[in-house]
């Protein structure tokens, strides 16, 4: 299994050393794991003057999966678009055709009182967003920012293809099927062309899933009804834009961002994982930062890249001890648990692998 480990900035190379430290605790069990270190995002830019440089190109192009911390930092929002961070990071998922994003938000039972809504509310959460990750504004041409009466005017492109709808609905309509057989399509079609076409895209594929229970909702409905009634979402599927929004908003429902991973895949199964938080600047060398949202990316990526359920597993039940036994890092710490810094958190999930 050839991993590419892209640690990133901020507080990435904390938070990426405890996954891959879970990672190298595993190869007792007989997995053999070739871990590969490389560069992505501003510690690229300034070690080579780009966010994703050739090296790194061929370093995940061989790999089987790619572990990513995190990229970005107000030290790099001067440089020229081409050169910022998050540049590298979208640049990475178009090379690889990552067009499917799996965002679980999970609320353990352990975290009820960390949640921003009332436990009643959150209790018992689980739900599945699936974003489309290569399409919609964040790619559509034309874009950019030019000269018109006497002004600057911006532009981007909102645009998708029946195929690229298509083809995001089957991994939702399959990820169902694993689960409650419930999904929600979210979209604008009320306003926007682009979502018309989804909605009927996706009303389409779900004839191919009669077991399939399948809604429509509004954005922007989708949104209240997140801290309305969560517990009414099994998977979610919806498009780029709307997808970094919804996920984003749904990851405090589970009481930190920290705990939230994801995973990025191509028709293959090949993949990039990455908790769902950003770089974290303010906190970065601090020990303060929350790793396990990357271990349990590292958990995604055993279970879809490599098939290994049981080692997945295995690192899922030890971060459900860790939170039992009371360890806590200072975004989900509350009086009468154990609040520890990133080493110690890893340190604790280790010792229950």
């Amino acid at each position: 299994m050839k991993i590419a480990i892209l640690a990133g900035d901020g507080i990435g190379p904390e938070i990426v050393a405890q996954a891959v430290r879970v990672l190298q605790a595993l190869r007792s069990d007989g997995l053999k794991f070739e871990l590969e270190p490389g560069l992505l995002g501003g510690c690229a830019v300034e070690a080579a003057g780009e966010p994703f440089p050739e090296v790194t190109r061929k370093l995940v192009a061989d790999a089987d999966a790619v572990l990513l911390g995190a990229v970005g930092g107000p030290q790099y929002d001067a440089l020229p678009r081409r050169q910022r961070p998050e540049q590298g990071l979208l640049s990475i998922r178009r090379m690889l055709n990552l067009f499917a994003n799996l965002r679980p938000a999970i609320l353990h039972p352990e975290l009820a009182n960390a949640s921003t809504l009332k436990p009643e509310v959150v209790a018992g959460l689980d739900i599945l967003i699936v974003r489309e990750l290569t399409g919609d504004i964040y790619f559509g041409e034309p874009r950019g920012i030019e000269r018109r009466d006497g002004q600057r005017v911006g532009y981007n492109t909102m645009i998708y293809s029946e195929a690229e709808i298509r083809r995001i609905a089957h991994v939702a309509f399959q990820a169902a099927r694993k689960r409650n057989r419930r999904l929600c399509s979210v979209d604008k079609m009320n306003v926007l062309e682009c979502t018309q076409l989804w909605r009927d895209v996706v009303t389409e594929t779900a004839k191919e899933y009669p077991d399939v229970e399948l809604s429509h909702m509004l954005v922007d409905n989708a949104a209240m009804q997140l801290v309305r009634n969560p517990r009414q979402f099994d998977v979610v599927v919806t498009g780029n834009m709307f997808g970094d929004i919804l996920s984003d908003e749904a990851s405090m429902l589970t009481g930190s961002i920290g705990m939230l991973p994801s995973a990025s895949l191509d028709d293959r199964s090949k993949g990039l994982y990455e908790p769902i938080h950003g770089s974290a600047p303010d906190i970065a060398g601090k020990d303060v930062a929350n790793p396990l949202a990357t271990i349990l990316s590292a958990a995604m990526m055993l279970r879809y890249t490599f098939d290994e359920e049981a080692a997945a597993v295995r690192i899922e039940s030890a971060v459900k001890k860790v939170l039992a036994g009371g360890y806590r890092t200072r975004d989900i710490y509350e009086p009468g648990t154990k609040k520890v810094g990133t080493a110690a958190m890893g340190d604790a999930v280790l010792a229950n692998i």
